[in-house]
């Protein structure tokens, strides 16, 4: 098939460190090529792919602060797809609603994967309007403040097989992995960890949005908890050390988590979650044996004693039996082949 993808450019295809849209959308155009599928990749010009890589600008949006309108970039990056629209068979965006008003007008098949929160009150209007525009979920829990527009398939997220592998490292402390703002639960890890009596590494970006919150919050609870290293902002290669030498996974959230990789990295790695009980979680962590699903900080504080019940081994064989990148794209092409073969009905647009 001829396959257009389409990713944001605030970070690189796949990203230097953290980012998860990118990373699933290189995990799938990479799977794709694998497969023998013409991809073209709409992203920012530092991208590294093995399909054609169609540069919307020269360089991630995330290293360039001076850009203060990164809208009107991704607007004529979408202009560029739909100029070129005939050339693929199925145009799969990664860009929330940004693309619908143009690509409904288009006598293409298309598809958008939501990955971010969809209970914002103020995107109950947009998916109303473009009522017929197909859209992938990343989870069932993500689905339900818009229940009622056109979701053809919920495809939980999957990374390669071989990236994340469990490493023969003694354990001897709690994770925190991903990214510090008041949704994520950093403070709740700390306190967990602090009175478990277990050392926390945290290997988290600080975006611009939360560094007041981190300066102001986060900061000095980690230099007044002697039990907590914050090591910054990891890659892929350094994640297998990390998450494997840790007792387990501490992903406190508190908002209705879309899906959350941090989940299935751990997996990857052998390595059981801690999670709240918020969003995809449940979906993701199988209580008891790849995991512990929980309310809350006093529950979460009781789990960790029974974490040696769980077999490593069994956790790994999870992630590859349900969250493995070639299962994602193979979710994935079965899409495009019911979209790309039937006859295609003109999107409705409501006023």
């Amino acid at each position: 098939m001829r396959i257009a993808q389409i990713a944001p450019l605030t970070e690189a295809v796949p990203p230097r460190l953290y980012g998860g849209i990118e990373r699933v959308v290189s995990f799938l155009t990479e799977e794709l090529v694998s497969m023998g599928h013409e991809v073209t990749l709409f992203a920012s010009g530092d991208s590294v792919t093995r399909a054609k890589l169609a540069v919307g600008w020269p360089r991630a949006l995330r290293f360039q602060p001076s850009i203060r309108d990164t809208i009107a970039l991704h607007m004529v990056m979408i202009e560029r797809v739909a100029r070129r629209a005939d050339e693929f068979d199925v145009v799969h965006c990664h860009l929330d609603y940004w693309p619908f008003s143009l690509f409904s007008r288009l006598n293409k098949p298309f598809l958008t994967t939501l990955h971010g929160r969809l209970d914002l009150p103020e995107l109950a209007p947009v998916f109303r309007c473009f009522s017929s525009v197909p859209l992938v979920s990343i989870s069932d829990a993500q689905r339900r403040p818009l229940a009622q527009v056109n979701f053809v398939k919920t495809i939980h997220h999957g990374i390669p097989e071989d990236l994340l592998t469990p490493q023969p490292v003694k354990q001897e402390y709690a994770a925190f992995l991903g990214r510090v703002s008041p949704e994520k639960g950093v403070d709740k890890a700390i306190r967990i960890a602090g009175k478990a009596g277990l050392k926390l590494k945290i290997a988290a970006k600080v975006d611009n949005a939360d560094k007041k919150y981190y300066e102001t919050e986060i900061r000095p609870l980690i230099q007044a908890s002697p039990w907590v290293e914050f090591i910054g902002e990891i890659n892929d290669s350094q994640k297998p050390g990390f998450l494997s030498g840790a007792h387990a996974l501490l992903f406190p959230i508190d908002w209705p988590e879309p899906f959350g990789l941090a989940m299935i990295e751990s997996m990857a790695c052998g390595t059981p979650v801690i999670a709240f009980n918020c969003g995809s979680v449940p979906e993701v962590i199988e209580h008891g044996v790849t995991g512990f699903v929980v309310d809350d900080e006093a529950r979460a504080i009781a789990a960790i004693p029974h974490l040696g019940r769980l077999s490593r081994k069994a956790i790994r064989q999870r992630f590859e039996q349900r969250f493995t990148a070639q299962r994602m794209t193979m979710d994935y092409l079965s899409l495009y082949h019911h979209m790309a073969v039937k006859v295609r009905p003109s999107l409705r647009v409501v006023t």
